[in-house]
C-alpha cells in the first residue's frame, strides 16, 4: 500500500524546513535565515491519527530567479509538486503577501493537486488575524495559521491535510498483482529492461540520462503470470553535477518503492557500483521491501571465469547493509537472463509473506542460545524468553528479553542469522522488535 506524499512548497525563507522538522520530530533540514539554504529535498514518514505519510521538503520557489542554484532548486519543487499526493503552500505573515506567493499559487493551480495554504509564523493569532486574512487574496483556499518554530496550529494544518487522502477502506482494495519498481540512477538502462520485457519501445529510451518524466506503470505477462512494473527513470537532467541527479532521483524513488512489493536495483555493469546506488538501494531496504540487485549490460563486459565473482564482491562491500539482496547478471539489450530475474521475483515475493510458527521459532532460537551463550554485563546475563512472528512484508518478529540494554545489535544479527539458514528468507530484510519483560 503506498503512502500519500505530502510536499511543502512556498518561496524561500518562509519556515518550510522547520516545519519539515517539527512533523519529522528530528533536525533532518538545515534550518538557516539565509534564503535557500535548503538545496536538498529530504524525505521523512509522519504518523497522524490514523494516517501515516511521507513528507517531503524542497528548496524555495523563486519564480524568475536567473540564479543557477535557485532555478535548480525550482526544478526539484516541481518534481515534488508533479509526485505530491497533497500540497502544502507555505507563507510569512510577517513579510506579507509578496507577489513571489502569488506566482507559486499560479504554479500550484496549474498542478491541479489538492492545496492547503499555510501562513506561518503567526505567533498571537489574535494579534495578527488581519495579517492572515490579507492571504485569502491567493484565491487557494482558507489560510491557515501555524507557528512552525512554536509547533503551534500544526493539528489543525495535518487534519486538513488528510482530509484529501483516500479513506483506509479503499486503500485495502488492493489487486493481487505484484508491483515490481525498477530503480536506479539515471542511465543504467531501466526503461531498456522494461522495453525489452514489453516487446515495444512504449517507454522512451535514450543514451542521454534522465529521459524518461515520469514514473509508469506497464502491465506484463511473463509465462502466463501478470506483473506491474513501476518504471522510475527519468528525471530531468538539468546540471552535470551528480549530487544535483542525486536530489532529482530521490523523490520518486521514495514513491514507486512504496507502491511495490519487490525493487529491481539496477547497477550498470560498465560503470560499477556507486555511491548514489548505494543511497536509492538504502530506500528500499529503509522501507522493508524484497530487493534484487540486476547487473545490468553485462554483455559489454569482457569476461574471464573471475568477473562474475569479482562484481559481485565490489557489490556486496558497497551494499553492505543489505547482504540478503538477490543479485542477477542481465543484458537489457539481448535479455539475457531475464527467466532468472523473474524467478527471483517470485521467490522474493515468497519469502516476503513467510509466516514462521511460533513453537519452530522458539525452537530455532533456543538452538542457537546453547550454540553461543547470549551476553552479559557487571554480572547480569541477557535471556531471552520468548520470539513470535508478528508481521509480513517484511517479516517482522518480536523478541521479548529480561533487558533491552543487554541485547547488543551483534547478537541480535546472530539470530537473524540463524533463522535465515533454517527458513531462507532470501531477498527480503528482516525486523526484529525487542521487548523487556519481566522473570515472574
Amino acid at each position: 500500500m503506498s503512502k500519500p506524499i505530502v510536499a511543502i512548497v512556498g518561496r524561500p525563507n518562509v519556515g518550510k524546513s522547520t516545519l519539515f522538522n517539527a512533523l519529522a520530530g528530528q533536525q533532518i533540514s538545515i534550518v538557516k535565515d539565509t534564503p535557500g539554504v535548503t538545496r536538498d529535498r529530504i524525505y521523512a514518514d509522519v504518523t497522524w491519527l490514523n494516517y501515516t505519510f511521507t513528507i517531503v521538503d524542497t528548496g524555495g520557489i523563486e519564480p524568475e530567479s536567473k540564479d543557477i542554484i535557485l532555478s535548480q532548486m525550482r526544478e526539484q519543487a516541481q518534481i515534488a509538486i508533479d509526485t505530491a499526493d497533497v500540497i502544502l503552500f507555505m507563507t510569512d505573515v510577517r513579510q506579507g503577501l509578496v507577489d513571489a506567493d502569488s506566482k507559486v499559487a499560479d504554479m500550484l493551480r496549474r498542478s491541479r493537486k489538492p492545496v492547503v495554504l499555510v501562513v506561518n509564523k503567526v505567533d498571537s493569532y489574535t494579534k495578527q488575524q488581519a495579517d492572515v486574512y490579507e492571504f485569502y487574496n491567493l484565491g487557494i483556499g482558507d489560510p491557515i495559521p501555524i507557528s512552525a518554530a512554536g509547533k503551534n496550529g500544526i493539528g489543525d494544518m495535518l487534519d486538513a491535510v488528510t482530509r484529501y487522502f483516500p479513506d483506509a477502506m479503499e486503500e485495502e482494495e488492493e489487486d493481487h498483482v505484484p508491483r515490481i519498481a525498477v530503480v536506479g540512477k539515471p542511465n543504467v538502462g531501466k526503461s531498456s529492461i522494461i522495453n525489452k520485457l514489453i516487446g515495444e519501445n512504449r517507454v522512451i529510451v535514450s543514451d542521454i540520462a534522465g529521459t524518461t518524466r515520469d514514473a509508469i506503470d506497464t502491465e506484463v505477462i511473463w509465462e502466463g503470470r501478470p506483473y506491474v512494473f513501476i518504471d522510475t527513470a527519468g528525471l530531468r537532467r538539468k546540471s552535470r553535477v551528480k549530487e544535483e541527479l542525486e536530489r532529482y532521483s530521490i523523490i520518486r524513488t521514495v514513491s514507486a518503492v512504496d507502491r511495490a512489493d519487490v525493487v529491481v536495483m539496477v547497477i550498470d555493469a560498465t560503470e560499477g557500483v556507486t555511491e548514489q546506488d548505494a543511497k536509492i538501494a538504502g530506500i528500499a531496504h529503509e522501507r522493508g521491501k524484497g530487493v534484487i540487485i540486476a547487473v545490468n549490460k553485462w554483455d559489454a563486459i569482457e569476461k574471464n571465469d573471475k568477473t562474475i565473482y569479482e562484481h559481485e564482491k565490489r557489490i556486496r562491500q558497497t551494499l553492505s547493509y543489505m547482504p540478503y539482496a538477490e543479485m542477477v547478471f542481465i543484458s537489457a539489450e539481448t535479455g539475457q537472463r531475464f527467466g532468472r530475474m523473474f524467478d527471483l521475483i517470485e521467490q522474493v515475493i515468497q519469502f516476503q509473506s513467510m509466516r514462521i510458527a511460533t513453537g519452530v521459532l522458539n525452537e530455532i532460537v533456543s538452538e542457537a542460545v546453547a550454540l553461543q551463550q547470549p551476553p552479559s554485563d557487571k554480572g547480569k546475563r541477557l535471556k531471552i524468553f520468548y520470539i513470535t512472528q508478528v508481521a509480513i512484508k517484511p517479516p517482522t518478529f518480536v523478541i521479548f528479553v529480561n533487558d533491552k540494554e543487554l541485547m547488543h545489535f551483534s547478537y541480535t544479527r546472530y539470530l537473524e542469522n540463524k533463522i535465515r539458514d533454517t527458513f531462507g528468507f532470501k531477498g527480503t530484510p528482516l525486523r526484529f522488535i525487542v521487548r523487556e519483560r519481566s522473570e515472574g
